[in-house]
Formats: structure tokens, C-alpha cells, sequence
């Protein structure tokens, strides 16, 4: 495994242990310049990854890479979506009411929703560049790392009081 994909491995499960410590922590807002870099550097791991686990030939990612870059650009719509819901969330967490609750999960579940949508619309792209089989080992890789992200995030977001 190279470096990078070690660094996101170590970075994605540091937080699991971070947030088992109990010590108080003051941190700076994180700048957009700050959360774009981390989602290149994020982005950047995912693909060498993918790259990795796929083990692709040269007429293999000659068709994969191109379909999987739109599809990503796709992904990144949807995060941003997900990103101001959290950023909602936050700046109403101390006052939240039923109806911002209701209203909240109802934007995440749509999110959530989109996501499967959008997965639903590549795999004929991912299948006939790569082949049924090829095609879905993309996605079992494609959807860990989508769960580790998740996971990640969520144990970062404190629930409901």
C-alpha cells in the first residue's frame, strides 16, 4: 500500500480515537481554502486507492478514469449538499426545535437518496467500460471508502441534546 493510502487510513481512523479522549480541545474554524485542500488531498488518496485495489490495464482505465472523474465531480455536488445540512445543523444545534429536525433529516434523507441515485446512473457507464464483475469490485471499493468517510464524519457531528 503506498504512502497516501496509508495517510488516509491513518487520518480517517484517527478521529475514531480522537474522539475516545476526553481532553478539551479549542480548534479554529476551518477556512473554504483549508476545506478544499483537505477534500483534494481526500480526493487524491481515494483515486490512488482505487488505482491500487483495481489494478487496472491500460484499455481498463483508458475508459474508467475518464467516466469515474464526472462521477466524482457528481459526488462532490452531493457533499456539498450534505456539507451546509451539517453546517445548518450546527448553527442550530443548542436551539433546535421539532421542525428543524424534521426539516434536516428530510434534506439528508434526499441526499441520501440522490447518492443511491447517482450510483444507480454510472453503473452502466462503470459496467461497459470495465465489464459486469470489474465494475462492481469498483463499487465495494467505491462504498468502503464512502463508509469510512461516513463513519468518520458522523462520530465527529454531536447528536441532538
Amino acid at each position: 500500500m503506498n504512502t497516501r493510502c496509508v495517510a488516509l487510513a491513518f487520518f480517517l481512523f484517527s478521529g475514531l480515537a480522537l474522539n475516545a479522549q476526553v481532553a478539551e480541545v479549542t480548534v479554529k474554524p476551518l477556512s473554504d481554502s483549508d476545506i478544499q485542500l483537505i477534500r483534494q488531498d481526500i480526493q487524491a488518496a481515494k483515486d490512488d486507492i482505487i488505482k491500487e485495489t483495481m489494478q487496472f490495464t491500460e484499455a481498463e482505465g483508458t475508459a474508467f478514469w475518464p467516466i469515474y472523474k464526472a462521477y466524482a465531480g457528481e459526488q462532490r455536488a452531493l457533499a456539498e449538499k450534505r456539507f451546509a445540512i451539517i453546517t445548518d445543523y450546527a448553527q442550530n444545534l443548542d436551539s433546535m426545535t421539532d421542525a428543524n429536525a424534521k426539516n434536516l433529516t428530510e434534506k439528508m434523507l434526499q441526499v441520501e437518496d440522490e447518492s443511491q441515485a447517482l450510483r444507480k446512473k454510472y453503473f452502466p457507464k462503470f459496467e461497459e467500460a470495465l465489464g459486469a464483475k470489474r465494475a462492481a469490485k469498483f463499487y465495494q471499493v467505491d462504498n468502503r471508502l464512502t463508509m469510512i468517510l461516513n463513519v468518520q464524519l458522523a462520530s465527529a457531528i454531536p447528536l441532538i441534546p
